[in-house]
């Protein structure tokens, strides 16, 4: 028996890249379906586990399954904001808390999310260093953000504008970073967390100004001072940056209630409230409230299917490399006639040539086997941060 399995693993090793392409065929046919089904399981699992934490969802009318995935991870908005007076009108209901959301803004490809403390008490967000944001302006770094962005507490980052042609409306702010949030596996780890009305700083909605009653004589930005007050010229800008000393400064310009919030997460106080609330606004105009878990569901439901197709595609590509590989294994023994004939001459009986066959295509196949099983254990262990990345 070793004699057989040497002989075989020789023949093997002497071909080695006829071997190596067979069993590099065969380990990734057999791991594609595996693969992906534990891929796909992990990735459920991870939308099931957020959307069944987050009880409902309000927003603008339009796709449920946008103002979920704004809401759940961040994704920039594609519907229009509500009026913050839906938020107040949530918590004056005595049925529920709400949590605004603000998310048009970003630190780089961090996303800035416009909220207020609850929603680190709703998901039970735990700080690594420093503290949570307290005056306008501030912010928390999430654990990834924080790492990718190089930025410790103390540091400042520096928020987006809107888009490119918002000229006279948002504009970069300087926030500085008083927190950084541990680690949590979730979209959190990306965001950067901020009050709301930062956001509305952001949105150009609130500004400050310099105080140019004590500027110097000769400051430029003076075009005339009397005793009573200073007329400034245009060179005077909003601040970019919020600071101990501007922001009692700074103030809003009309009317809070009608300022944007994109979503709004609202956590009812038992099941008798959000029964209670999902019939109230389920003819309301303007806006939604839908169930995550519903629309996640949904999501779900297509993208099972699709695996599912995969998964039979991958078992019919399975069916052809076998063919192929037998038909490899036919052709290499007819080329190998010659040697099987010197094997004979000197002794080698046909089983002892059949199990040298036998051992060969076994040696291949299990190869393949344990490739495919190593890959398949690597996705189930590593796969979540895969996911993340892609995403």
């Amino acid at each position: 028996m070793k004699a057989t399995l040497y002989m075989a693993w020789r023949y093997l090793c002497h071909y080695r890249g006829k071997t190596v392409l067979l069993i590099t065929a065969l380990s990734m046919v057999l791991f594609l379906p595996s693969g992906l089904y534990v891929l796909v399981e992990q990735g459920s699992k991870e939308l099931t586990r957020r959307a069944k934490a987050t009880p409902l969802i309000l927003g603008a009318k339009g796709s449920a399954t946008d103002l979920t995935l704004s809401a759940l991870y961040f994704k920039p908005p594609s519907l229009e904001p509500i009026a913050y007076r839906q938020l107040e009108q949530i918590n004056q209901s005595t049925l529920a808390t709400g949590i605004p959301l603000n998310l048009r803004y970003n630190v780089s490809d961090a996303p800035i999310v416009g909220t207020s403390l609850d929603y680190t008490r709703f998901r039970q967000l735990k700080l690594k260093d420093g503290r949570w944001f307290g005056l306008l302006g501030e912010c928390v770094l999430g654990a990834k953000a924080a790492q990718r962005l190089g930025i410790e507490t103390g540091g400042y980052v520096l928020s987006s504008a809107g888009n490119a042609f918002d000229i006279a409306g948002s504009f970069p702010l300087k926030m500085p970073v008083v927190g950084i949030l541990a680690e949590t596996g979730t979209a959190d780890d990306d965001a950067v967390f901020t009050d709301i009305k930062t956001t509305w700083v952001i949105a150009g909605l609130a500004h400050g100004h310099d105080d140019v009653t004590r500027a110097a004589a000769d400051d430029q930005r003076i075009l005339q001072r009397s005793q009573q007050q200073a007329v400034a010229s245009p060179a005077l800008l909003s601040y970019t940056a919020i600071t101990p000393k501007n922001v009692n400064s700074f103030h809003f310009h009309g009317d809070i209630s009608t300022f944007p919030i994109d979503t709004v997460i609202v956590v009812p106080d038992n099941r008798k409230a959000e029964i209670l609330l999902r019939g109230r606004y389920d003819q309301a105009e303007g806006v939604q409230l839908i169930l995550p878990t519903a629309v996640i569901g949904s999501i779900l439901q297509t993208l099972f299917s699709i695996r599912d197709y995969i998964i039979l595609g991958s078992v019919g590509v399975l069916l052809s490399t076998t063919i192929i590989a037998t038909l490899v294994f036919a052709l290499s023994i007819r080329l190998r006639k010659r040697e099987i004939e010197t094997i004979q001459k000197i002794g080698g009986s046909s089983s002892r040539l059949r199990g040298i066959l036998i051992a060969e295509i076994l040696i291949i196949i299990i190869s393949a086997i344990l490739i495919a099983g190593t890959l398949t254990q690597l996705a189930s262990n590593y796969g979540n941060r895969l996911i993340q990345l892609i995403s």
